[in-house]
């Protein structure tokens, strides 16, 4: 009979050392709150909802068990100032953790300085960090109708900012997309959004570098 109720009172003990350890560990990965500033490449332009790398990203997220919280503040169309200009509502409002600066091409597009483009940038970095948020910048590149000039600059600019604010950085956000036997394939019809398909590879350019700073 003691022995019985011996091995019931460890078996107990037990449990409640599993239970204590599991919340514990639980405990050591607080929840993370991931924000996304971008433009349309992000805002899932041309696509079904919930198709996009950010809709993807939670997904990963729940793979890795990463508990973490995205809010896709992407719009179609934004700008560098745009971004700047919603950014301390957005970081008050969500308090992030992690922030996705996405922004860029719509400059170019749109004949921007790329001065006024780069101090956006860092100028949204440095808002983030001051909040205590990790910044991951995604960088972009154009096409060489630019000029070969301007081209160097504008990809050179994301990576002028990472260095100077110590934030992470993709180097070139449609990286593997654009196939040199058919570089139109994985694009919409306006040869400037990657369609549905494109997108996993997005987050594929995207997740080894986020995945760095979430640790």
């Amino acid at each position: 009979m003691y022995k019985r109720d011996f091995i019931a009172t460890l078996l107990r003990v037990a449990a409640v050392g599993l239970l204590i350890g599991l919340v514990q560990a639980a405990a050591a990965q607080p929840a993370r709150t991931i924000l996304v500033v971008g433009d349309s490449l992000s805002a899932e332009y041309g696509l079904k909802r919930g198709t996009g790398w950010v809709a993807l990203l939670e997904q990963q997220l729940k793979t890795e068990k990463i508990p973490a919280t995205v809010v896709n503040a992407s719009i179609s169309g934004d700008t560098t100032s745009g971004g700047r200009s919603r950014l301390p509502a957005l970081l008050a409002q969500h308090k992030p953790t992690h922030v996705i600066i996405e922004l860029g091409g719509n400059d170019a597009l749109r004949g921007l300085s790329l001065q006024l483009t780069q101090e956006n940038l860092t100028q949204m970095t440095q808002a983030a960090q001051q909040t205590g948020a990790r910044v991951l910048l995604v960088g972009m590149q154009v096409p060489p109708n630019y000029g070969k000039d301007y081209a160097a600059r504008f990809t050179d600019m994301f990576a002028q900012v990472a260095k100077a604010r110590k934030a992470a950085l993709v180097p070139f956000f449609l990286d593997g997309i654009s196939d040199p036997a058919d570089p139109t394939r994985l694009f919409q019809a306006d040869r400037i959004h990657p369609k549905e398909e494109a997108h996993p590879r997005l987050l594929a350019n995207v997740w080894p570098e986020l995945k760095k700073i979430l640790k």
